[in-house]
């Protein structure tokens, strides 16, 4: 009788505010880098008897939003977790959910993925559908390419380093930055990366104005 009060103490609605609790502390530890304690909240989900693709998704999510390009094997490791899940079953798959649980709360931690989609977000709402750059259009027809689509168009493998000074955003939002890495982990190596890039693009521009007369 006494374990069976003791299993039933650990069931929870699955719509109810408990549930809501734990799932909340359970990313929160994720996202405070603690893996005992997201491993506690994982272990009372399932053993609560919650299901388990429900555990992995919220992890598949956390691994872009609270970790993201910080170390971008942390969701190769969620989805890898669900997949041993599929293969592997329960209880054994517990152990793949507990690694990555582990993994993902000790990984650096940036949350630039989110930022970044809501950035652009907001101009793709605010400006409307902008015109694509001419030089950016698809040409399948000679009737488009005597329209001038794709026209001036440089092939960046065309070029040393396989990169060229580019403007790849409508004409209205040049020079928008959307994406500012972190500098957690591997993202550090991105923005140091990103910003020689910025910085040649900006130099082709002041080239491309000439001189002031």
């Amino acid at each position: 009788v006494e374990q069976v009060v003791q299993h039933r103490a650990l069931l929870y609605d699955k719509a109810g505010e408990e549930h809501y609790n734990v799932v909340s502390a359970f990313i929160k530890s994720l996202r405070g880098s603690d893996p005992d304690a997201a491993v506690y909240w994982m272990a009372r989900m399932i053993e609560g008897g919650e299901d388990p693709r429900f555990v992995l998704r919220r992890m598949i999510i956390f691994a872009s939003e609270d970790i993201g390009n910080a170390d971008p094997r942390a969701l190769q490791v969620a989805v890898a977790a669900q997949q041993a899940y599929e293969f592997v079953g329960m209880p054994e798959a517990v152990l793949n959910m507990s690694q990555a649980a582990c993994y993902l709360a000790c990984a650096p931690k940036s949350n630039t993925a989110l930022t970044t989609y809501f950035r652009a977000r907001r101009d793709v709402r605010e400006h409307g559908p902008l015109p694509v750059p001419m030089k950016l259009r698809n040409a399948p027809t000679k009737l488009m390419k005597d329209l001038g689509y794709g026209r001036q168009y440089r092939y960046p493998h065309d070029f040393e380093g396989n990169y060229v000074p580019e403007d790849y955003l409508p004409e209205q939002l040049a020079g928008r930055r959307y994406y500012t890495p972190s500098q957690n982990g591997y993202e550090r190596t991105i923005a140091r990366r990103l910003e020689r890039l910025r910085s040649a693009k900006k130099a082709s521009r002041k080239d491309d104005d000439g001189p002031v007369e």
